[in-house]
């Protein structure tokens, strides 16, 4: 038996920032000098990233300044902003209505009535409150709350992919469940201070989104895209290369130079195994949804697995027009790959912290 996904839902907060408008705040708040200033500004551009959403935008226009109010600049260089119980307020009160509406919007897609919902399946790490987002969006849909939860924290990038994992399991175990799994991230929150070289990076890239899909058994003849097999890959000797963890003012990343080097070495061989247990190729897979990290990343996937650029149109496109939104972006290129009727089979891909690779086929 496969996840049929039947019905995606994607929602941004309402207002943008461009990249060129980012680095200037960034430089402001935090009293950034003339060198450094255009080193920020070149980081930026080269970022991939035209356009990201926040939450914490009052606007998408007018004076700089005026377009938020949650960071304050810096009073001095040991200022390292707002205390991440502050930012976890914030966490608390945006991420379960960016959420529902994407659960709401894969709902409508897939005319899955909130009634027949039997598990909810949420996945953040960005944040953490308890009752959580799970029980949020349960309640701001109406579904019936016998709907049995289960929560894909902290993993990461990819954990949008363990999500679809568990709905897999529930659904094998349960023909007749129907399964919402959605993925919230406000990166935003955790906007770093300072000239903290680890920091720089996921400062230019990460952004603020939610998204959604519907999974349920297929029913006969249908053409739904769905999940056939998942693959995991633990690359050993990484876990000072790519890590996530909390601090005192948000959480903090620790993201290696060498982390594109370690992905063209590891990763290739590995999607060959998994795929030839399936009977495919690297040459059989007609359409890839590469969670789009950043530039570098992608660039070091299509070494592996030998794509040209065209491979990753979708993903660098949501990258410009997004901004990386952790584990959400993974559905939101799923999203674009379905709308435009991509060939199939699909191999969806993530990376995240560990240094680890999840994949799932889709046929």
């Amino acid at each position: 038996m496969t996840l049929a996904l039947v019905g995606f839902g994607t929602r941004v907060p309402p207002h943008s920032i461009s990249q060129e408008d980012a680095v200037e705040i960034h430089s402001t708040l935090c009293e950034i000098d003339a060198d450094r200033a255009r080193t920020l500004r070149a980081l930026y551009r080269r970022s991939g990233v035209a356009k990201r959403h926040s939450v914490l935008l009052d606007s998408s226009s007018g004076p700089l300044g005026e377009r938020q109010r949650f960071y304050p600049p810096a009073r001095d260089d040991a200022d390292e902003g707002p205390p991440t119980a502050r930012r976890m307020q914030r966490y608390e009160s945006d991420a379960p209505a960016l959420a529902g509406a994407a659960a709401c919007a894969a709902l409508t897609e897939a005319r899955i009535r909130a009634g027949d919902v039997t598990h909810v399946v949420t996945v953040s790490c960005t944040g953490f409150a308890a009752p959580g987002i799970d029980t949020r969006v349960i309640e701001s849909l109406g579904l019936p709350p016998t709907t049995q939860r289960t929560h894909v924290g902290f993993m990461g990038c990819h954990g949008a992919l363990n999500g679809l994992k568990v709905a897999d399991s529930l659904v094998r175990a349960d023909p007749d469940a129907v399964v919402v799994v959605c993925a919230v991230e406000l990166c935003s929150l955790h906007f770093s201070y300072g000239w903290n070289p680890e920091m720089l990076v996921p400062n230019a890239l990460f952004a603020d989104g939610a998204a959604a899909v519907v999974g349920r058994a297929p029913a006969k003849d249908e053409k739904e895209w769905a999940v056939e097999s998942f693959a995991t890959l633990l690359i050993p000797g990484t876990s000072d290369d790519m890590s996530w963890r909390i601090g005192d003012h948000g959480f903090r990343m620790t993201l290696s130079a060498q982390v594109p080097d370690l992905v063209r070495e590891s990763v290739g061989g590995w999607l060959e195994g998994w795929l030839a247990d399936a009977g495919l190729g690297l040459e059989s897979v007609a359409s890839w949804a590469i969670h789009p990290g950043g530039p570098r990343i992608l660039s070091a996937v299509e070494a592996a697995a030998g794509l040209g650029k065209e491979r990753t149109r979708v993903s660098r496109g949501i990258l410009a027009d997004y901004g990386n939104m952790s584990s959400a972006t993974v559905l939101f290129t799923l999203d674009r790959l379905r709308s435009e009727n991509a060939p199939r089979p699909c191999v969806a891909l993530a990376l995240g912290p560990g240094l680890v690779a999840e994949a799932a086929l889709i046929v």
